[in-house]
């Protein structure tokens, strides 16, 4: 069936849907999987419209000096309203009298290229698969981030010049990571929003795109999912359905900060309506959000859409309820500034809308000239002298051969615990490797990213195997097994071994998209087989594997453990990765970007709780605000060596009003401008060559009270500082860090005494003061909701 007809005949089912009641339907407000059809999913045979010999040659669509909208504007005018209909979805049906081909908008490129139109195998068969974002956060290394994308974007352009790929994505993911049970943490760079996620949105972003402002772009990003989304199905609390109340304080400080950045700094061409609500408005409806925020505070790029989330428009319908039919939650969306619809209730319903003058053409019109328009601004008309066209597969061959998916890897993987047992001795000879991640291969590469199509996926067994070692395996124990049946050959495999490797954790058959986790104590029966293991006499090293952080206080306690490493989702070299840090051809420097939490924080308060400031059962969220004691620490991350940091800088005094009437040429605003750098020499005072990781932290009594325990405020990364040498880091500090949030949302900067420390470690001490008045950097919005419900 093509794909006209496959629309002809949805329309044709649409008016019986929309006169049925919502209670007829899937109970959206406890199931968390969206009920997509195949036409929303399928992928197609992507082309370019022939701007050469084609029916729109002599059209200003195809004259490149024309501005983006300008052509797009131009083209969209000659849609029938069908054809304009057709055009609103994510995957837009050819127009074969203008000579446009269907096009796919919905591809993914979150830590490697998803949704492709793949081959069976040889050319364009596969791309590198890469580690996942929260793991590669914690290298604090901005420039691989912006690699990553860059190669991606590279690889994604190459398979979209021979039809099997979109010139959009829907990447990245900015949700902060507030809370252990969500399930897509892993997806996210971290629990902080203002400094490591909207570092990584902005590097993540202009690496996709091809840099700040690029003409063309090289691949349109997205950021998702805006906003308050991060759970999915706690508790029985579907993520279609949920209503998040967030203070306008905890939406400003906490929730839009990497949204911000992405929009105003990174300067992103779309950004993605989560599935649920705010504060009783579904996203998708949402013009304070979408409007109010998005556009006109933030400034989105001219042209700039927002896409829903897949089939989230039809969720304001049904289980939000704030539109009565899935026809009102067409007209609606549409209104409130969602410009296209991931799924097929705009096109569906939208003809029945006009119809009843619920909107005009020209309202569908904007939406969908604003996303031809960045196909335009991405040489989608340009032919093929166009930049980018002619990347092909030798393209994705020399970029995976840069092997910067074993340096991610490798520069990420956080050292817990280690008694010395660490890199392992020479005088190793064999290995035990046991546990469900001994022998992992696609379950390295987390989600978003297909069960095949890497060029390998090299398991810690494989990379063990590879050398002199002898290694003895047992898978002993699944994730959640409560099976003992394998524990006798893991303790064979244990005794005629010189060291243990348990390779544990957690997976994507307890954390995914739509799977949040009720408990974050390490599942199944895994501690039970550690802990026969470590009554053998005999070194212990425990990888923790997984997105989301695991309750390891028995086995930071135990003596009989002498080592936990934190692995995530490593990515096609990942095995290799952990070989190479255990064996000491790496030295670890990565640090945690989410605080490891003890089992019972996951009861403590409902993780629909979206307030970050203690209040009752709720001890506060994220390292900011948590009362009670991690078991380890955001930040923490130990090195195969020692490190010295310190500072030589004076306590010095600045004036408020005199810092923000400076000129800040090259920052968009006057508080990004740096203030002064935070300079340490950190001199390594062992005997390992070594990266150093730094994060900056801040704290203060200044303002009003709660005051956060401390907070971020800038990070760095040196590398291969080699034993007895140093090097100076500097870290800039700018206003816009250390602002603080007023409960109207408001970002003021308080006069009052600062203290600057390096890590958690409390090193490199330097106090400042601020002198002056209160003042407000950034005036929140007031909320107001332009779309009423119906």
């Amino acid at each position: 069936m093509s794909f006209t007809s496959a629309l002809a005949l949805l329309a044709a089912l649409a008016p019986g849907v929309s006169a049925q009641s919502n209670t007829t339907y899937v109970d959206y407000n406890t199931d968390p999987e969206p009920g997509l059809y195949d036409f929303t999913q399928n992928v197609v045979d992507w082309a370019f419209p022939d701007c050469a010999g084609g029916p729109l040659k002599d059209t200003i669509i195809c004259d490149i000096s024309a501005r983006p909208h300008d052509r797009a504007a131009a083209l969209v005018s000659m849609f029938t309203f069908e054809e304009l209909v057709n055009s609103s979805g994510n995957l837009i049906p050819a127009i074969p009298r203008l000579g446009l081909p269907p096009y796919q908008a919905w591809t993914e490129s979150l830590h490697g290229i998803d949704r492709a139109n793949w081959t069976e195998s040889g050319d364009f068969s596969w791309t590198t698969a890469f580690p996942s974002p929260i793991l590669l956060m914690a290298s604090l290394n901005r420039t691989l981030i912006n690699q990553i994308g860059s190669i991606s974007s590279t690889q994604a352009r190459a398979l979209n010049n021979f039809g099997r790929y979109s010139l959009n994505v829907y990447s990245p993911n900015i949700n902060p990571f507030r809370h252990s049970v969500w399930g897509r943490g892993q997806e996210t760079p971290s629990e902080d929003a203002n400094i490591l996620g909207s570092t990584y949105a902005f590097e993540y972003i202009t690496g996709i795109q091809g840099g700040v402002d690029p003409s063309p772009l090289k691949i349109i990003a997205n950021a998702k999912h805006f906003v308050g989304y991060d759970i999915e199905n706690w508790n029985n609390h579907s993520r279609l359905g949920n209503d998040m109340i967030i203070s306008q304080q905890d939406l400003s400080e906490y929730y839009s900060p990497s949204f911000k950045t992405a929009v105003r700094d990174a300067r992103v061409h779309s950004v993605m309506s989560s599935y649920n609500a705010v504060n009783g408005v579904p996203s998708s409806a949402n013009t304070f959000l979408l409007q109010t925020l998005v556009r006109d505070t933030w400034n989105l790029v001219e042209d700039g859409f927002i896409s829903s989330d897949c089939d989230a428009v039809y969720n304001v319908f049904n289980p939000h309820g704030y539109a009565s039919t899935g026809e009102l939650a067409a007209s609606k969306s549409l209104l409130a500034g969602t410009d296209i619809d991931c799924g097929i209730t705009y096109q569906w319903y939208l003809n029945s809308s006009f119809t009843k003058d619920e909107i005009s053409r020209s309202e569908i019109e904007r939406g969908v000239i604003r996303f031809y328009s960045n196909l335009a601004s991405a040489g989608y008309f340009d032919g093929e002298d166009s930049k980018y066209r002619d990347l092909d597969w030798s393209d994705i061959v020399a970029t995976d051969a840069l092997n910067v998916s074993y340096q991610a890897a490798v520069e990420s993987i956080v050292l817990l615990k280690n008694d010395g047992i660490l890199p392992l001795s020479r005088n190793t000879s064999s290995v035990a490797l046991i546990g469900p991640w001994a022998n992992a291969t696609t379950q390295m590469k987390g989600n978003y990213l297909p069960l095949g199509n890497a060029p390998y996926l090299t398991s810690p067994l494989a990379a063990f195997q590879d050398s002199s070692l002898h290694v003895n395996y047992a898978f002993g124990t699944n994730i959640t097994s409560e099976s003992t049946d394998g524990f006798e050959a893991a303790i064979l495999a244990a005794k005629k071994s010189d060291v243990i490797v348990f390779a544990g954790g957690i997976d994507n058959t307890v954390e995914s998209e739509a799977q949040d986790r009720q408990e974050i104590s390490w599942p199944g029966n895994q501690l039970g087989l550690v802990k026969k293991l470590s009554q053998l006499g005999k070194p212990l090293i425990v990888l923790q594997m997984g997105g989301g952080q695991v309750d390891s206080s028995a086995l930071k306690a135990s003596k009989d453990v002498n080592a936990i490493l934190w692995g995530g989702y490593p990515g096609q070299s990942g095995g290799l990765a952990i070989f190479d840090i255990l064996t000491g051809k790496r030295a670890p420097a990565g640090r945690l970007t989410a605080t490891q939490y003890p089992a019972k924080y996951a009861h403590q308060f409902p993780a629909t709780d979206m307030g970050l400031r203690p209040n009752g059962t709720n001890p506060g969220q994220t390292y900011m605000w948590y009362t009670g004691k991690p078991v380890f620490e955001f930040g923490h991350g130990l090195f195969y060596t020692t490190f010295n940091a310190s500072s030589k800088q004076f306590n010095e005094t600045y004036n408020i009003r005199e810092l923000l009437t400076r000129p800040h040429v090259g920052y968009n605003t006057v508080e990004q401008r740096p203030f002064f750098n935070y300079t340490v020499s950190v001199k390594n005072t062992g005997a390992v060559e070594s990266d150093y990781t730094a994060m900056a932290f801040v704290n203060s009594t200044a303002g009003p009270s709660p005051h956060p325990n401390k907070w971020l405020v800038g990070f760095d990364r040196l590398g291969g500082l080699k034993p007895q040498s140093s090097h100076v880091l500097n870290i800039p500090i700018s206003l816009d860090n250390i602002a603080r949030t007023d409960i109207d949302g408001n970002r003021n900067i308080y006069p009052g005494k600062y203290e600057l420390v390096l890590n958690n470690e409390r090193s490199a001490i330097v106090r400042f003061t601020l002198t002056g008045s209160v003042t407000t950097l950034a005036t929140w919005p007031k909320e107001a909701q332009l779309i009423p419900p119906s």
